[in-house]
This record gives structure tokens, sequence and C-alpha cells, in this order.
């Protein structure tokens, strides 16, 4: 099958050590369904909304003042050059999968004008530095973020030159890649950026000019973590991840988004560069990551504490922090790895990561953000500044343009091809375009339904193989898969994929029925936090409880689900929430909460409390949470003495 060229946000290049390529812009159009909705708020009002208020709170205008067209003092966070690079890119994929708009034409327009008359002559480019320290460049790279600003601004160029053709704003990149090559590579220019996330920039500028140097200065970066260049912090070197060499670190620690925006440099380093051993100790710490420090809804950062990994297993429902970016992140790094591998683990984590906490990031309007996605909100909880209710937006405004240039990439992330045939990764309602001769529709409601029809419209008279991920959820004796009207067994192949290999006729289909049946799922006993508790979920997605919900008077922090077989999944409307929403039935106890005078500790405590009376409990997907009212939530409910695990 001749393989279509990726212009998408990762585009490994023809000599990549990848074992599946990426489809271009606009080769998968998104036609409805959950992720359509998110795309259509997205583009309709997460995006403008950024726009306004990049250039509302003064954000732009500190460019403005260091090209010397506007006076006044920089405002907002010393890195907030990187929200402008961000808002770009999400616009760019827009543009891409939706076509022209005029207004967002001219804001790219205005704001690459801006952008050159700020870039110094020999390519130099930060406002924060330029209005406040000009004398001062690089001199505290362990926290100025000179460089992570510049890795947004290379993927921002990148990807409007990839959606529009538009290559004014790469050429600024370009000359700040190139000064960037002469300081470091070539001019021997000591240190590394804080906050990684320049790595996967330069990688993709070399994929997308060709200009090697700038995956040998990716590598370069890549190998001086570990070895203290990232300088002295009073947090310590292992915030900075600055702790251990990439070759030999076995787990993730340290602040999340810059240890998962670094092993997403890592993975594209040792794809372009043919590095088995680096990808290897990626893989290593992918595996220990999702073992030990990633929360049900797949996210990533337990410590509020520096924004930072906690210890093993240290994953509290309460107080975990989950920051939106280092779902972004994550999602950034495990779909490098599937490309690399072509193992559906990687697909799974991203699918998880993508329906609940990238999800819940934003509201159902399109407008209010999460920074932080805890599993557990209690009656009185004091939100911090960052977390407990979505807010329109951030002093430190990373997470929403952060998602909004995701969710305008979408398509990139559902479907890749490979010399034998096609793999579908996520399940989109979508028109898929893998080459000239291949044309494909996807049907299905998912996740609210497990049905995926997949109709070829058109196609070579070679054979050629459709590979359906097999997510780890679905069981495969409670999986069916049906080609042209046959079934056909449920058999996974080593790389979790099921594969129909056959001669195709235009009007084929090919239909997978998955298990989305709602479970229970309980904790791994060594994590602490969540001991004697148990969550629902429905196919990808992870339930909760909300206090909204629950009957009258009875108080979410008192009941206990019985376990068994007592889930029921239906439609409903009238929840408070937009259209029918698939909610779940659950039994549960309600335990009796006498008035406390003392300690709550003591051996009346030890007995098992008495249950007072028993109810149906509600719970909702997790991605609708905080939708409605302040109230209690809980993703882990305790299990009731008269627990059945069947």
């Amino acid at each position: 099958m001749t393989e279509s060229t990726p212009a998408g946000p990762v585009a490994p290049s023809a000599a990549a050590a990848v074992r599946l390529r990426p489809l271009g812009v606009g080769q998968v159009r998104i036609t409805g369904g959950l992720t359509g909705e998110w795309q259509r708020r997205t583009r309709e009002v997460t995006v403008p909304g950024a726009v306004d208020l990049i250039q509302s709170t003064g954000t732009l205008r500190n460019l403005e003042i260091a090209a010397s067209t506007a006076e006044g003092e920089f405002q907002g966070m010393h890195f907030a050059d990187s929200d402008v690079a961000k808002v770009i890119e999400a616009i760019a994929w827009r543009l891409a999968a939706h076509g022209p708009d005029d207004d967002l034409h001219k804001t790219i327009d205005h704001w690459t004008g801006v952008l050159e008359r700020a870039q110094r002559p020999d390519g130099y480019l930060n406002s924060w530095v330029q209005t406040t320290a000009p004398g001062r460049r690089y001199a505290e790279l362990v926290s100025s973020h000179e460089l992570y600003c510049y890795g947004h601004l290379i993927q921002a160029a990148v990807a409007l030159d990839r959606a529009t053709g538009d290559g004014r704003l790469l050429a600024v990149a370009r000359r700040v890649a190139d000064h960037v090559v002469a300081e470091f590579l070539r001019g021997g220019r000591p240190g590394l950026d804080g906050h990684p996330g320049i790595e996967t920039a330069l990688v993709e500028l070399y994929r997308h000019t060709g200009e090697r140097a700038y995956l040998d200065q990716a590598a370069d970066f890549v190998e001086r973590r570990g070895h203290g260049h990232a300088g002295e912090s009073d947090r310590g070197s292992v915030y900075l991840v600055d702790h251990e060499p990439v070759r030999t670190a076995t787990t993730l620690n340290g602040h999340a988004v810059r240890a998962l925006y670094l092993e997403a440099g890592v993975v594209d380093v040792a794809a372009e560069t043919g590095d088995g051993e680096l990808l290897a100790a990626s893989v290593r710490r992918w595996e220990d990551t999702v073992a030990h420090k990633t929360a049900l809804t797949g996210g990533h950062g337990s410590r509020h504490l520096f924004e930072t990994f906690g210890d093993r297993d240290e994953l509290p429902p309460d107080q975990s922090y989950n920051e939106t970016c280092a779902a972004v992140a994550s999602i950034h790094w495990s779909w490098r790895l599937l490309l690399a591998t072509g193992e559906a683990r990687f697909a799974d984590l991203v699918e998880r990561t993508l329906y609940n906490t990238v999800a819940a990031s934003t509201n159902v309007d399109g407008d209010r953000f999460f920074y932080v996605n805890p599993l557990q909100r209690r009656p009185d909880s004091t939100p911090p500044p960052k977390g407990g209710r979505r807010r329109p937006w951030f002093r430190c405004a990373c997470c929403p343009p952060n998602v909004a240039r995701l969710i305008g990439a979408l398509g990139h992330y559902a479907a890749t091809t490979r010399s034998d045939g096609v793999q579908l990764h996520l399940f989109v309602p979508a028109e898929i375009r893998t080459s000239d001769s291949v044309r494909l529709t996807v049907a299905t409601e998912y996740p609210d339904d497990g049905r995926v029809r997949v109709t070829v419209d058109a196609t070579p008279t070679t054979p050629w193989r459709l590979d359906l991920r097999l997510p780890a959820w679905s069981a495969p004796h409670r999986t069916a898969l049906t080609v042209a009207g046959t079934p056909a067994g449920v058999r996974p192949d080593e790389r979790g994929y099921l594969v129909v290999d056959r001669a195709w006729r235009a009007g084929d289909t090919v239909d997978l029925d998955l298990d989305v049946a709602p479970r229970l799922t309980y904790p791994h006993h060594r994590l602490d936090a969540l001991r004697g508790t148990v969550a629902v979920e429905r196919g990808p997605l992870v339930y909760c409880f909300e206090q909204v919900d629950q009957p009258a008077g009875v108080p979410l922090d008192d009941l206990a689900l019985t376990g068994g077989d007592t889930l029921t999944a239906r439609r409903e409307s009238g929840t408070g929430l937009p259209g029918p929403v698939t909610v779940v039935d659950a039994a549960a106890d309600v335990l009796a909460a006498p008035p406390r005078t003392g300690l709550p500790y003591g051996a009346a405590h030890a007995a098992a409390p008495a249950v007072r009376a028993r109810v149906t409990a509600r719970a909702v997907p997790y991605h609708l949470w905080d939708n409605r009212d302040r109230g209690a939530m809980r993703v882990w409910l305790p299990r009731s003495p008269r627990h059945d695990e069947r």
C-alpha cells in the first residue's frame, strides 16, 4: 500500500525507525459524536476565547513591547510567550480540520508580524528577557524557560506551515532554531532549560525541513539531562528532571509536565536516530509509570507541591494533582511510543487519558477549564488556587491552549498506515483517506455505544489488512467481530490488534462490537489511599458519583457500594447535563455516621459500621463532573461491609 506523507503534529521522516505512519492533515475528518462535539466547542468557543484573552491579558502586548511597537511593563508569567504559540498551534489545526476563517487568518497575520518585529537580528526571541533583563540571555536557564518557549514557537510554526502553507512563522522559528544551534551545539554554551519541551520541537522541525542540525541539537539536549546542566534550584535537580541520565533512569520523578515532555523528545530522538537503547529506556519508564504512578483517569502527578510525581503507588484521590498539561504531554509520549512499536497498550493509555482527564478539563460550554483534575472533592472543600472548580482562565494559562491544540488535531491520533494496511486506534466517527485508492468511513456512537462499523468506500484490488485495536477493557470472549456479514474470530495479534487481511471490495463492512457494560474496578492493595474502595467504569469512561445525583438526604461520603451484579446503565435526560447521558445506577448502602465528640479513632470504629439504609447510587461520566453545582464528588467509593465481588 502506498503510504501517505504524514503532516500532522508528528511526522516521522522516511528513514525513522517507526512501525506505524500517522496520517496527514485532512486525511481523517471527524464527522460527529463526542469527539466531534469537542472539536465544535473548541472551534466555536475555546479558540476564539483564547485569542481574546491572549490579547486582553497583556500576553501579546509583552511581545509588542519587545518589538518596540508598544510601551509598558511586562505582564503575567515569564513564560507567557508559550501561551501565544500554543494558541497559534490550536488555530493551525482548527484551520486544517475545518477550513479557512477570515478572522483567524487575520489574527495569525497580526501575531506573526509582532513576533517578526520582536525577534532580534541573531534569532533570539523572548519578551520577558528582552523587556526586563536584555543583558541576561540564558543567564537563568534553570527557571527562565527561554528554550521551553522556543519549543512551543517551533511547534506552532511547523503546524501552521503544514496546515495552511503559511511559512512566515516558520521563518521566525528557523531563525530561532539556528540561533540555538549556534549557541549551544556549535558554540558550546553550557546549560539546559529547567523545563524540557524544545527537544521534541527541534526533532519535528528537522522532520519538516530536513536540517540535520536541529536533530543533533535535540539529541544533545536529551543527553545533557541528568548531569547537572540545568543548574541549581531550591527545588532540586529531581524537580528539574536533571537528576539521572535518560539512558539509565527507570521511573519518572519530578515535575510531571517537564518529565513527560522530555519523554516525548526522547522517543522522537530515538526514532530518528535508530537508537534502540534510548527507546527501550523510555518504554521501561512508561511501564513503571503506568503500573505505579497513573490515576484511574490516566492522570499523572500526585502532589500539589511543585506539581510533581509522588512515590510509587502514591495515588491519593483527593489530593492528586493530575495537571491537564501533564495529560496532554502523556498523550504525546504514548502516541510516539505507539508509532515506534505498533503496540496497542500505548493507544490504550492515550484513550484512557483523552476520554477522562483531558475531556474533564473543559466544561460542556468550552469556556471554563480545570488546571488540576482530582478524583475526589469533599463537600466542604476549599479548593487551592488552581483546583476544585473550573475557571475561565489562569495567570499561568498553559492548560487551556494545550487542550485546544490537542483537540484541534484529534483526527491525527485516530488511525495510521503501514506498508501492508491501515490501523484504527481511536474509534471516532470519521471519514478516512489513507491514500489515493483507500477510503474508509467509520460510523459509531462510541464511547457511549460499543458498536463500530467500518465501511470500505474505495480500495485497490490487491489485498491489504485492517487492524482494529482491541481495548484492554473489552475481553475477547465478550467482543464480536463481523466481516462482510460473516462472524470472525476475536483473536488479537501479539500487539493487541484484531487483524482482517483480505482482498476488499467497495461496500465491504467490518463490524466491531465492544463490551461497554458497566464494571467494578478495584485498586491494587499497595495503593494505600485507595485500599477498601471500588470504582465504576464503562468502556473507556471512568464514572464518578456527584452529590447532586444521590437520593435526598444521603451524604455522598456515607455511601458504600455493595458490588456484585448491581450495576445498570441507562440513557437519561433531565440530569442537568446537555442531552441524554448514560448514567450507571449502583446498589449502595448508607453507612451510619453518628455525631463525633472526640477523636475519629478507637475500638468502636474498628467494627464494621452499621448500615442505616440501602439505596441506589447514581454515577455519571467523570468528564462531565462539575458542570452543575459545587457539591461533593468521588470516583472511588468504599466497599460496603456486605460487598460482593462477583
